[in-house]
């Protein structure tokens, strides 16, 4: 069975710690310049038309 979330409603602030937190972290890993070095090698490579595909299909869906 699932742990249910106490509902924060709008601006979860418990949510916006953890993310930062992992985000920090993250940075200060140096795992940074990898990450970005993978996105690009994806998007050059054979997943790239996917990739693509798939932001198009996304923006339909975005407000803007």
């Amino acid at each position: 069975m699932t742990t249910r979330q106490k509902n924060e409603g709008e601006g979860n602030k418990s949510a916006d710690r953890a993310y930062r937190e992992k985000t920090e972290e993250f940075v200060r890993a140096g795992k940074v310049q990898d990450a970005a070095e993978d996105a690009r090698k994806a998007v050059e490579g054979d997943e790239g038309k996917a990739l693509k595909e798939a932001e198009k299909a996304g923006q339909k869906r975005a407000r803007h």
